[in-house]
């Protein structure tokens, strides 16, 4: 088989919601980093075989298979093909393994693992009703499956894992707050070098260049995080608020990758290669522990051990899903989200499967560091996972 090699990681920033890319339709914002991750790694645009997209709400302007519309926006030739896939919260970072999987194929050469999700201009659930609530859409489900299956919302799946692992409001809290602390940092010291700057319009409605995440707080008020009410759970009784799970957000990330012997003939320098990609299934109720089992699998799959890892991105759709699935691995937290999180950076659906793999790229770059760990909870009870292993 092929050897698929990844070449290069990109993201936009993530925009608040509302905030300095409301203006930017999805599909222009992913072909602005289609363009930006071609030319900075001069590839023929012709020797491209394929770009995967990763979109979670595929309606209104992220519908019509987004990924096709800004490969055509990003003037790439209309000979390259482009799909569109919604594996919910992990559909980019599947994106990338199915691209991966046709170079192993020996079906591609080169192709493009990307995803995109303007939360702001397409609400959550726009594709499953035409309601203004956005929670509405989760009537729209078919009733016999929530006959088979009673599905619950993600936030309380969140509350009934801190209830399964007795996790406490003030420790989410803390995490959430040290999730902030690391991105900070990490921004000030210019280290998230995947991140590419996108065009978009400041609170004036003036135009300017976003170079940051915009959700990522300097300063926590701990007297304010304390008081915000849980999303669902009288107070006295929830723990997820707004503070301690992923910031709705705008972004599109983009990763390329090549068989890698084609690359190196081509004078391209590979950056890391797959050692295991997976995705599983999970209970359906709970829905995002699945990251535990993930985990496992992917580990063994690679023939490490958490203890091999050097470098570890879970994406924070809630701090109970990451500080459940610790206590389960037990890894060394200081190699976990080193940089932050989504709790801080914000959680483009579509897109961050994509962007935290250029985050875990360029970690283990900056820190010499060999393994990494990528792995994201989902909707409905699911989970991908990925190990890369730095070149």
């Amino acid at each position: 088989m092929a050897e698929a090699v990844i070449l290069d990681a990109i993201r936009t920033p993530f925009g608040r919601r509302k905030g300095g890319l409301r203006d930017i339709r999805p599909d222009s914002l992913l072909a602005g980093v289609l363009q930006q991750l071609m030319q900075r790694n001069k590839l023929a645009p012709e020797k491209l075989d394929d770009v995967v997209t990763g979109c979670v709400s595929q309606a209104g302007e992220q519908g019509a298979n987004v990924g096709r519309l800004a490969v055509l926006l990003a003037g790439l030739p209309y000979t390259v093909p482009a799909v569109s896939l919604n594996r919910m919260c992990g559909s980019s970072q599947q994106a990338v393994h199915f691209a991966a999987q046709a170079i192993a194929a020996g079906d591609n050469r080169y192709a493009i693992g990307c995803g995109v999700e303007s939360m702001t201009r397409v609400p959550m659930f726009l594709d499953l009703t035409l309601g203004s609530n956005e929670f509405r859409g989760f009537a729209e489900l078919n009733p016999a499956l929530r006959e088979a299956y009673p599905l619950i919302h993600q936030v309380e799946s969140a509350e009934r894992i801190a209830d399964h692992w007795q996790l406490s409001r003030a420790e989410l809290d803390a995490y959430a707050k040290e999730s902030h602390r690391r991105a900070h940092a990490a921004a000030a010291a210019g280290l998230n070098r995947e991140i590419v700057a996108a065009q978009g319009i400041d609170a004036d409605g003036a135009s300017t260049l976003l170079s940051h995440d915009e959700g990522i707080r300097a300063v926590i008020d701990d007297a304010k995080m304390a008081s915000m009410a849980p999303v669902f759970r009288p107070m006295n009784e929830g723990v997820v608020t707004a503070a301690n799970a992923s910031q709705i957000a705008d972004g599109a990330a983009a990763v390329l990758l090549a068989d890698e012997a084609t690359a190196r003939a081509d004078g391209m320098r590979p950056r890391a290669r797959f050692r295991s990609r997976v995705a599983c299934g999970s209970d359906p109720v709970m829905q995002l522990t699945g990251v535990i089992p993930a985990t496992r699998m992917a580990l063994e799959r690679a023939g490490l051990s958490i203890a091999d890892l050097d470098w570890i991105e879970i994406n924070e759709a809630f701090a109970s899903v990451v500080v459940s699935w610790a206590r389960e691995l037990r890894p060394d937290m200081a190699k976990v989200n080193p940089w932050g999180g989504a709790i801080a950076h914000g959680h483009p659906l579509g897109a961050t499967g994509a962007a935290l793999m250029g985050k875990m790229l360029n970690g283990l770059e900056a820190t010499d560091g060999e393994f990494g760990l990528q792995v994201m909870c989902i909707g409905h009870g699911m989970a991908t996972a990925t190990v890369i292993q730095r070149i």
